[in-house]
C-alpha cells in the first residue's frame, strides 16, 4: 500500500470532517469483502490495515479444537502446538494468508470506499447544514422546470418549489433570483432533499424580520399571519414599547419596508393590523380599512357579529369576501358582518345599555388599495384551516 494513500486520508481528514479511523475500517472491510470474493475464501480472515508503514497483510483465524471438522475454520490442538506450544483449547491461532496480487485489488477497493464514503460525509455535511435552517428564508436561482416542479439552486444543493408552493400570478425562467422558504429537509438514499416554497406564511414573516429592525431585535412582533399567496395578506403586529408604533415601523417612512416586501411577492398587497388579546379590539382590526361600529362576541361559539355602516359593507366584506375571509383566518374568530341598518331591525344594534366601543377608521396609508366586493348583503365568514403562521 501506498503512503499516498494515508496522505489522502489526513487531508480528507481535515477538508472533510472525515476521520481516519472511520475511513481505515471501512476500508478493512471492503478489503475483507474484496479478499473472499476475488479468491473464492470462505474461511475466517482479519485484514491488518496499516496506513503508518503502508503495509496490509491477510490473516485466517481458525480455533483450536480436539477433533477437526472444518480444516478452512479450525485447526487441531496439536498443530496449534507446533506453531506455539502455548495454544490451548478454544484459542484462535492467525496465520497470514495475503494473496502476491492482493495490492492491487486493495488499492482499487480503497479507492472505491473513499470515493464512497467522501459522498457520504459531503451528504451529511449538506443535509445538516440545510436541516438546521428549516423554518428559514434562503436566496435561490431557477435552475429547471418541469411539468410540476420547480427546481432551485441553492449553492451546495437543488431545492424543490413544488407547484402547490408556487404564487400563481408568477413566472419562472432558468437563472431568476428568488427568495424561498424551507419547508423540509429529507435525508434519501440519493442525498439530502429540501423543500421550499413561495406560498408559506413563514416566507412572509421572514421578510418582515430581514426588512424591519424593530422586527429582528424583538421591540415588534408578529403576532398572526393570514395569506393568500399572490393577494393580499394580513399579519398583526404588538410591541410592549410605549415608544415605538409597531403598525408605522412595519410601514416604514412613506410605506418603503412594505413595499420592499410587497415587491418580492410580485405585488401581493399587505394590510398591518395592531394585536389585540381583547377580541373586540381584535376584529375591529383585522377587518381594517372599513369602519366598524360594533363587536358582539360569543366566547362559546368562537364567534363574533359585526356591524358596519351600510356604506362600509362592501369594504368590510372585499372583493369575493377576501377582507371578511382574512381577517378570520387572522384573528382565528368566526365572524358575521352585518350592515347598521340589518342590525338595527334585528335588533342587535346598539346593544341595549352598551356603547359602542369600536371605531376603526379607513387607513390613511397611501400603500392601501381600496378593493370591495360588489356583493352588498351581510356575509358570515368561517375561519378555516391553514398553515399556522
Amino acid at each position: 500500500m501506498s503512503s499516498d494513500l494515508l496522505d489522502a486520508l489526513v487531508a480528507l481528514e481535515k477538508q472533510k470532517g472525515i476521520s481516519r479511523e472511520v475511513l481505515t475500517e471501512a476500508i478493512e472491510a471492503a478489503l475483507l469483502t474484496a479478499y473472499k470474493r476475488n479468491f473464492n475464501q470462505a474461511q475466517n480472515v482479519r485484514v491488518d490495515l496499516n496506513l503508518d508503514k503502508g503495509s496490509m497483510k491477510v490473516y485466517s483465524r481458525k480455533d483450536v479444537v480436539e477433533e477437526v471438522e472444518d480444516d478452512r475454520l479450525q485447526i487441531s490442538l496439536e498443530k496449534a502446538q507446533e506453531i506455539n506450544p502455548a495454544y490451548e483449547l478454544a484459542d484462535i491461532v492467525e496465520e497470514e494468508v495475503t494473496p502476491r496480487d492482493f495490492g492491487r485489488i486493495a488499492a482499487q477497493t480503497a479507492k472505491q470506499v473513499v470515493t464512497q464514503r467522501v459522498r457520504e460525509a459531503e451528504r451529511g455535511m449538506i443535509y445538516e447544514e440545510y436541516v438546521d435552517r428549516e423554518d428559514d428564508i434562503v436566496n435561490g436561482i431557477v435552475e429547471r422546470l418541469d411539468a410540476r416542479n420547480l427546481y432551485v439552486g441553492l449553492g451546495k444543493v437543488e431545492a424543490v418549489l413544488p407547484v402547490g408552493e408556487q404564487i400563481l400570478t408568477e413566472s419562472y425562467e432558468p437563472h431568476d433570483r428568488i427568495k424561498v422558504y424551507i419547508t423540509k429537509v429529507e435525508r434519501t438514499s440519493r442525498g439530502p432533499q429540501v423543500f421550499v416554497s413561495r406560498t408559506h406564511p413563514g416566507l412572509l414573516r421572514r421578510l418582515f424580520e430581514m426588512e424591519v429592525p424593530e422586527i429582528f431585535e424583538g421591540i415588534v412582533e408578529i403576532k398572526t399571519i393570514a395569506r393568500e399567496a399572490g393577494d393580499r395578506s394580513k399579519i398583526s403586529v404588538h410591541t410592549n414599547n410605549d415608544e415605538v408604533d409597531p403598525i408605522g415601523s412595519c410601514v416604514g417612512a412613506r410605506g418603503a419596508r412594505v413595499q420592499s416586501i410587497s415587491n418580492e411577492l410580485n405585488g401581493e398587497k399587505i394590510d398591518i393590523v395592531e394585536w389585540s388579546e381583547d377580541p373586540v379590539v381584535f376584529v375591529g382590526n383585522a377587518l381594517s380599512p372599513s369602519k366598524v361600529l360594533d363587536v358582539q362576541v360569543s366566547e362559546d361559539a368562537r364567534s363574533t357579529t359585526v356591524v358596519v355602516p351600510d356604506y362600509q359593507l362592501s369594504l368590510a366584506i372585499g372583493k369575493r369576501g377576501q377582507n371578511a375571509r382574512l381577517a378570520a383566518k387572522l384573528t382565528g374568530w368566526k365572524i358575521d358582518i352585518k350592515s347598521e341598518t340589518d342590525a338595527r331591525e334585528l335588533g342587535i344594534y346598539p346593544p341595549e345599555g352598551a356603547e359602542v366601543i369600536v371605531t376603526h377608521e379607513i387607513s390613511e396609508d397611501p400603500y392601501f388599495e381600496e378593493e370591495t366586493s360588489t356583493d352588498t348583503e351581510d356575509v358570515t365568514i368561517d375561519l378555516y384551516s391553514d398553515d399556522e403562521a
